[in-house]
């Protein structure tokens, strides 16, 4: 049984908490900065607190979440309680019961240069190398985004 790990991470972005906000969760916004992850990285459903949200690759596998609060500008927190395997979702297999639910958290903060941006998130420690070289590519991608750089 995987081991669950918590990483964090943490960004300065010249721009206000808004601008951050809206642009990570945006659909072109988070298709740009995502692709750090993967490539056409996409989402379907709602940011909306209580929602079901799905995060996707472009063949259309990833994880099924609930967006378990939302405080606009503030802090956003996805509950992830599956994966989604040739547009089936596993919530239930032993393999998924082993991490979910597991947690991936957003805190904003306004601050003199713009906001703080800090990102907690708990995944499966076989997971864990890979993340924390691909976030904080992410995160700049984010942070070039909200500062005025070109999307993709």
């Amino acid at each position: 049984m995987p081991k669950l790990e918590t990483l964090k991470f943490e960004i300065l972005v010249e721009a206000a908490v808004e601008r951050v906000h809206a642009t990570m969760i945006d659909d072109a916004g988070y298709r740009d900065w995502t692709s750090a992850f993967a490539e056409g990285s996409y989402y379907q459903g709602s940011w909306n607190e209580g929602e079901i949200i799905r995060f996707l690759a472009p063949s259309g596998d990833g994880m099924m979440a609930e967006i378990a609060e939302h405080r606009p500008g503030a802090f956003i927190s996805i509950r992830h309680l599956g994966m989604i395997e040739q547009g089936m979702v596993d919530t239930t297999s032993e393999a998924v019961k082993a991490w979910a639910p597991c947690y991936e958290n957003y805190r904003f903060e306004a601050v003199p240069q713009g906001t703080r941006l800090e990102v907690e998130l708990q995944m499966p420690s076989d997971f864990a190398d890979h993340m924390r070289e691909t976030w904080p590519r992410a995160l700049l991608r984010l942070k070039v985004l909200c500062e005025g750089g070109t999307p993709r």
